[in-house]
């Protein structure tokens, strides 16, 4: 059975007396360093779970080389054409879908306008 606890003892002028260090702290201080160990190995857990790591590693692209835009190749001078079959037909006929999405958008009101508080106004 277990013994029950004493009250603590006051010292002359009413106050506790400082209880003596446990002699069990290094068990304590351990528990603290392995709950913080667990704390960062589930951190880094969910950070690989979710991909927030995947940035640090080199991932190849879908892209191919383009040898031709090279920093070390030099850069073309101004007579310099794209090849004939690049170039556009600068007599085409322009579609009216084409003429449609180069047509500048409408201008967005803004400010007061009578139309829109036509009731405020009455």
């Amino acid at each position: 059975m277990a013994t029950p606890r004493k009250a603590p003892k006051r010292a002359n002028n009413g106050r506790f007396k400082p209880r003596a260090k446990a002699a069990n702290s290094g068990r304590t201080t351990a528990i603290g360093v392995a709950a913080g160990l667990g704390a960062l190995a589930a951190g880094v857990a969910a950070a690989l779970r979710f991909g927030l790591l995947d940035r640090l590693r080199a991932v190849g692209t879908a892209e191919h080389p383009a040898p031709d835009l090279a920093p070390n190749q030099p850069h073309p001078g101004p007579d310099a054409r794209a090849p004939e079959a690049f170039r556009p037909d600068p007599t085409a006929p322009v579609t009216a879908a084409e003429r449609e999405g180069l047509r500048p958008p409408p201008p967005v009101p803004t400010g007061f306008t009578e139309e829109k508080h036509a009731e405020t106004l009455q």
